[in-house]
């Protein structure tokens, strides 16, 4: 835990220059609320031109033999459109200020992009049944070690989002936006983010391990999401794809402990929402797979995925998974992010 912690406090220190920006170019629109939903049920009627059969079958490899009846996981048919589980996601995450914060930050758009591709290409030769979709998944709020104004949270300018999103457009692929929210909430960052969210290739991201409902620094202690937040932000995300007409957003939960995510059985699912539990923790195969395991594979919600540190699982003797030996977990994650 002290390794993690001076771990994220240097993360955190180094993406300070980001300078304590607002970044706000749009009025915040309204969020929407939560919607009043039941728990779903797998008797949810199929929305018209999705193809469930298929739908199904996708399920079915995902849950990989799966024998403990947790997956796959049955809830409501998605919305036309759905990305999940007919591709599967890869993405590379970071912030463009920042070359601690993950590979997004560390070299030219370019060459970004190039790797990118190319981790792809792995991808796609260790699973030919599941078609890839790139990803640039960007930190649009991060959190930060000094108070600023006194959410200890900077937000990106619009010119680095758009940046972001320009360069998913350029693969033809999908840009996820992720929030940390210090000491600020989700209520008070993710209604400014609606206005790239309208984008039908736009999803978003949360990160548990920021918010710090303690009142405390960000990185001196791990922070928390409870069931109620997760529903309150998809409760915004299907107001705003049912106004907009959109396909089914993306929702990716950050998670490698038990508190980061409280009630997690309390969690609705949506047609307009997938939610994507992400393994984020990072180490040897063993302590990752581990970690999946009690996490995320034994707390179902809806799809899982898993996450891969090009620099601090190859650290200490560790070494990078491979495609391969992330397809042979149960459940096979369909949303797969490198930093």
């Amino acid at each position: 835990m002290r390794n993690l912690l001076l771990f994220l406090t240097g993360i955190l220190l180094a993406a300070g220059e980001v300078a304590c920006t607002n970044g706000e170019s749009a009025a915040p629109p309204e969020s929407g609320g939560t919607a009043n939903l039941a728990v779903p049920t797998d008797t949810t009627p199929a929305a018209k031109g999705l193809d469930t059969a298929l739908y199904n079958r996708n399920l079915e490899r995902m849950a990989n033999g799966d024998e403990s009846g947790r997956w796959p996981v049955r809830g409501p048919y998605p919305l036309e459109g759905a990305v999940l589980p007919f591709y599967r996601v890869v993405a590379f995450y970071g912030n463009f200020y920042c070359t601690g914060m993950g590979i997004l930050g560390e070299f030219p758009p370019p060459v970004v992009l190039q790797k990118l591709r190319a981790q792809v290409r792995e991808w796609e030769k260790a699973d030919t049944l599941t078609p890839v979709l790139p990803a640039v998944h960007y930190i649009a709020v991060t959190a930060q070690s000094s108070p600023c104004d006194g959410t200890y949270r900077a937000r990106m300018p619009e010119k680095e989002i758009r940046k972001a999103m320009a360069m998913a457009d350029s693969l033809g692929g999908l840009c996820f936006l992720d929030v940390q929210v210090g000491l600020s909430t989700l209520q008070q960052e993710l209604p400014r983010l609606l206005p790239y969210l309208r984008s039908a290739h736009v999803h978003l991201g949360i990160d548990p391990e920021f918010s710090m409902k303690s009142g405390q620094r960000p990185g001196t202690v791990i922070g928390s999401f409870d069931a109620a937040d997760i529903n309150y932000v998809t409760g915004v995300l299907a107001t705003l794809v049912k106004e907009n007409q959109l396909p089914p957003k993306i929702l990716v939960v950050h998670r490698f402990t038990q508190a980061m995510l409280t009630n997690s059985r309390n969690i609705l699912t949506r047609p307009e929402v997938q939610v994507v539990i992400n393994m984020d923790g990072f180490g040897s195969p063993d302590l990752k797979r581990s970690s999946y395991l009690h996490f995320v594979s034994r707390q179902p919600v809806q799809f899982t995925g898993f996450k891969v540190f090009y620099k601090n699982d190859a650290k200490s003797g560790g070494r990078i998974m491979s495609p391969a030996e992330m397809l042979q977990l149960k459940p096979r994650p369909v949303y797969i992010q490198y930093q």
